[in-house]
């Protein structure tokens, strides 16, 4: 970039539209550390401020996929499919989704994230079975691609660095609230990675990022827009997070569940949303409706062909199988495990998510800062969905702390996250809009 990097804070602090080129040369420059991050906060906050254009989110995007290594996938023989969430409570979907869509002749290749705030992070629930590794090369998610059919990976450095600083400065600097970056962010990890559908699953409500439906749908559209710009099938589903999704909120709680889901001994929404993404993506890729590609699904839950695929994914990533077939034999249990029972008569009319998600956080299985330990063995189980009865003292879940001091507060935060009324209350739909 042959201006002063100023000029382009300036530009957009002013609420000017920038040149694409000057930004994917500020962005290529901050990436190669010839721009401070003082002088890149202050754009990221312009830009939360002001707002991108969809002109200006393609060249930020482009040049954050420029300032690392790609992923084509050429001795792939099997359409592919990278699936991405965008974060919520008790969020195992792709846990499940992989190897479910694999064991439908699907190849699955996702980058996925850690844990920040209230959200879980795939990475870490994956972390919590002995041995397994996230940290694969490209060379590496291509050749378990090729041999297993699904494969959940770290960002590596090499893919998309630009990404990794300037999601790490916003986080550090109060601008990650911006659908610009956030849809910049999410697509320039999508687009590194050349897969023949992107799904994604936007999340809406209490313990998501995005409050509402509508705030939902802006950021799956401009997602969507970026992936025109690359010429790249997109579709996107803006789903329910206005309570926990399954009941597992924790690392090694959340392994076990998905398990469970892939056994097909657990129903419940955790185990509808992922049947009903795999349908969609099986109808996206292969042809036929979206009814028959649920049929799939459930078909491959029943008959163990998707547990297989996950024990195999497991097994090549260098995890212990046993974590497959007897998961509370091998994965780190917390040492304090109580009961939750509730403590009042009535409906469930009501949850803050993001409360209970920052309970389970609390206790170690998440993280408030970016880069901290956590500890894969507690977390919290809550059972009862919008719409279930309560029955005082009946229990609805469970607290896995360390000590009892922590599973009790706990517990008095889950029960003071929930709004119980005394007639029926219809339960929130699963799915809020198709943008297929």
């Amino acid at each position: 970039m042959n201006s002063d990097p100023r000029r382009i804070v300036a530009a957009k602090r002013d609420g000017h539209t920038l040149d694409p080129e000057e930004l994917a040369g500020f962005v290529r420059e901050y990436a190669d550390g010839e721009v401070s991050d003082a002088l890149a906060a202050a754009f990221l906050m312009a830009a939360l401020l002001n707002g991108l254009d969809d002109g200006e989110t393609l060249a930020l995007t482009r040049a954050m996929v420029a300032s690392g290594d790609t992923i084509a996938f050429d001795a792939i023989d099997r359409v592919t499919v990278d699936k991405h969430s965008t974060g919520g409570v008790a969020d195992g979907v792709t846990l499940v989704f992989a190897p479910l869509a694999a064991a439908l002749g699907l190849s699955v290749a996702k980058l996925s994230g850690r844990g920040l705030g209230h959200t879980g992070g795939t990475l870490d629930k994956l972390e919590a079975i002995p041995g397994l590794r996230t940290d694969l090369a490209p060379a590496e998610i291509e050749r378990q691609v090729a041999d297993v059919g699904c494969v959940v990976a770290a960002q590596s450095p090499s893919l998309v660095p630009a990404d990794g600083a300037l999601y790490a400065l916003r986080d550090a600097t109060a601008t990650v609230p911006s659908i610009p970056l956030i849809a910049a962010s999410v697509m320039a990890k999508k687009l590194a990675v050349r897969t023949d559908l992107i799904l994604l699953d936007v999340k809406s409500g209490s313990g998501a990022f995005m409050k509402t439906p509508a705030d939902a749908v802006a950021l799956a559209s401009a997602c969507r827009r970026l992936a025109e710009g690359w010429g790249r099938d997109t579709r996107a589903a803006v789903t329910d997070m206005s309570q926990p999704l399954g009941d597992a909120m924790g690392n090694a709680l959340d392994v076990i569940e998905a398990v469970e889901v892939l056994r097909g001994q657990r129903g419940g929404r955790l185990r509808d949303l992922s049947v009903w993404l795999v349908g969609r993506a099986a109808q996206a890729l292969t042809g036929g409706s979206h009814e028959e590609g649920m049929r799939r699904a459930a078909d491959a839950l029943s008959d163990g062909s998707a547990l297989d695929r996950f024990r195999a994914m497991v097994a090549a990533q260098g995890g212990d199988p046993r974590a497959v077939d007897d998961p509370l034999a091998v994965l780190p249990r917390a040492p304090v495990v109580i009961a939750i029972g509730s403590d009042r008569d009535g409906v469930l009319a009501a949850v803050d998510a993001e409360e209970i998600g920052s309970a389970s956080a609390g206790l170690g299985a998440g993280r408030m800062r970016k880069g901290e330990p956590i500890d894969p063995a507690v977390g919290i189980v809550m059972r009862p969905k919008i719409g279930d009865r309560l029955e005082a003292g009946a229990p609805i879940g469970e607290v896995h702390a360390r000590d009892r001091d922590s599973a009790d507060a706990a517990a008095a935060r889950v029960l003071g996250a929930l709004t119980v009324a005394d007639a029926a209350v219809e339960p929130p739909p699963l799915v809020h809009e198709w943008m297929g």
